[in-house]
């Protein structure tokens, strides 16, 4: 009995570190805003890498998304931009979060106050 709970354990998948975002630039350029952000995450290549990262309002409704299309395990940390984001204009501030193709859209977000 205990081979088969101790079976089970080691056949789980192993969670790793989530992808965490370690700075934002946000700028306005006309009436949309660019985003550069830079993502840490363990990637180990295609089986296991940061895969995007979007613009929430407080809300939660998605406004700007950025696919990352390969993984960066040599290049840690690093970053990516998105422009042409269209932020309303009673927003002050947004969050952004961050994915990776195993485990999803990490839970926490960071604030980014939009001046």
């Amino acid at each position: 009995m205990r081979y088969v709970i101790l079976s089970a354990l080691l056949a789980a998948p192993a969670l790793a570190d989530p992808p965490t975002i370690e700075q934002v630039r946000a700028s306005a350029t006309g009436d949309t805003w660019r985003f550069d952000v830079t993502i840490r995450h363990p990637d180990t290549g295609w089986d296991h890498y940061a895969d995007g990262w979007r613009v929430l309002d407080m809300d939660g409704n998605e406004l700007g998304l950025r696919v990352l299309h390969h993984p960066h395990e040599k290049e840690q940390p690093f970053t990516r931009s998105l422009g042409g984001v269209v932020i309303p204009e009673n927003v002050s501030q947004v969050q952004i979060q961050a994915r990776c193709n195993v485990d999803g859209w990490n839970e926490d977000t960071t604030l980014v106050e939009l001046n």
